[in-house]
């Protein structure tokens, strides 16, 4: 397997080198020493080595579709925001050189604050300052920090139930689920957040056991990011952390009580040094009443041909209560086959069929955990929650739907993952008993029961 693997890696080097010698060479040194940091990560771990293929392969898939939408120039088709931040990320390169007809780019772009995603910006630009302008760079960067969200869907599934089929489960589907792919393997802002939201919610976990510094740094520093790239995630990340904190994930003892107050006063205050206030304020204004919401609802829906609820308005408590049964069933279940009119929607069909069959996985595997499992999955809980409901009610576009779900598939598939399990273990249970049924009818002289306690237990 792993000769295998070696040889599909040094072909698609070769590949890069061939058909983008001048920016695949300076991409690929520059995604060596992050790989390297990830393994060093996979290495401690206890499942090293399932984890370790599992990035691996991860990221060769996304190299080579990443790979191929540069060579073949399928920005437009797959992420027209990477040529935006490319822009951006040259021009903030020229600022920097003391070039100033570029600032008013920047400044438009950077709303004051007020924009989202003006840090996918900054982070484009960082990578050019090292290797020049290279979307392929950004690109690589992505593959890698894609990849590594499989392993931390691995550590959180772990934190919430120690069963390492669901953790696993759980990393599969966020390695390979192909929207997880697109989005990450591309010069977007989609994949840096679900890592950053992937990162804030194992450090939570970790920090509701014990103090940790290494974790509040981890967490603050993921906050941080999400503002810059996405602000109203980081509000609603920063609330299920508190309402982590506050429940805890054991029972409150003096200890615990200190413990989780301490972390949140570090968080607050290092929240607090980094400017967060300000940028809130900002955005308040510039995104906190109900008529701006509509506004930005309204050109959803009526933008593209895949909008939907155009006539909703969601400025008055009846108007988002309309609006919630169609935008949370476009955003979990979009596109529909009757949707299906180009091509770029039709490749999205055998990933639906999937995400539709999980479904009732999911619905299973969510009531079995907050019933089993609720203080903690309380964060992930709280955050999903909070989150579906949001997308829900401003959103008007099949198409952005069916890109922000992403944004929560990895804490989906903590779902599925444990009815998947559930499910697998009631089938093995139930084979187990009918084997003992037919040795008793070999035997008659033995119960059933008597035989199958003489078996072997699954697992």
């Amino acid at each position: 397997m792993n000769g295998l693997l070696l040889a599909i890696a040094l072909l698609l080097l070769a590949v890069i080198l061939t058909f983008a010698p001048a920016e695949g060479a300076p991409a690929v040194l520059l995604m060596l020493p992050l790989i390297g940091a990830v393994i060093f990560g996979i290495r401690r771990m206890d499942d090293r080595r399932f984890l370790l293929r599992v990035f691996v392969i991860a990221l060769l898939v996304r190299v080579s579709l990443g790979t191929a939408i540069y060579i073949f120039h399928w920005q437009e088709i797959f992420g027209g925001d990477a040529i935006t931040y490319d822009f951006l990320g040259d021009a903030l390169i020229h600022v920097w050189q003391g070039n100033p007809e570029y600032q008013r780019a920047i400044d438009v772009f950077y709303g004051g604050g007020s924009s989202s995603g003006w840090g996918m910006a900054y982070m484009v630009a960082a990578i050019y300052r090292i290797v020049g302008r290279n979307m392929l760079a950004t690109q690589y960067v992505n593959c890698v920090i894609g990849a590594a969200t499989a392993v931390l869907a691995y550590i959180i599934s772990m934190e919430i139930f120690p069963n390492r089929t669901i953790a696993r489960v759980a990393a599969m589907l966020t390695a390979f689920f192909p929207s997880l792919i697109v989005w990450s393997c591309q010069g977007l802002k989609d994949g840096p957040i679900v890592f950053l939201l992937t990162v804030s919610m194992a450090a939570i976990l970790k920090l509701g056991d014990k103090f940790s510094v290494k974790y509040v740094v981890a967490l603050v520093l993921a906050l941080c990011s999400l503002l810059t790239l996405r602000f109203y995630v980081f509000y609603i990340v920063v609330i299920s952390a508190a309402a982590a904190f506050i429940l805890g994930k054991n029972r409150l003892t003096a200890q615990s009580f200190a413990r989780q107050l301490i972390v949140i006063t570090v968080v607050s205050l290092a929240l607090v040094y980094f400017g967060v206030s300000r940028y809130a304020t900002v955005q308040i204004e510039a995104y906190g009443s109900a008529a701006q919401l509509q506004r930005m609802r309204s050109d959803a829906a009526q933008s593209a041909q895949s909008g939907f609820g155009g006539d909703v308005d969601v400025t008055t408590t009846s108007g988002a209560i309309t609006a919630l049964p169609i935008g949370f069933t476009y955003l979990m279940l979009a596109p529909f086959p009757w949707q299906f009119g180009s091509v770029r929607q039709m490749l999205t069909f055998p990933e639906m069929v999937v995400w539709w069959c999980a479904i009732p996985l999911l619905i299973l595997g969510a009531w079995f955990t907050i019933k089993f499992r609720l203080r903690e999955i309380a964060p992930i809980l709280v955050f999903t929650s909070l989150l579906t409901l949001t997308y829900s009610i401003v959103q008007g576009n099949v198409g952005t739907a069916y890109r922000q779900r992403a944004q929560l598939l990895v804490f989906y598939f903590i779902f599925v993952a444990v009815g998947f399990v559930l499910v697998k273990e009631k089938r093995e249970a139930r084979a187990k008993l009918r084997r003992a049924e037919r040795e008793a009818a070999r035997h008659p002289r033995l119960r059933p029961e008597q035989i199958k306690d003489r078996m072997p237990a699954v697992g």
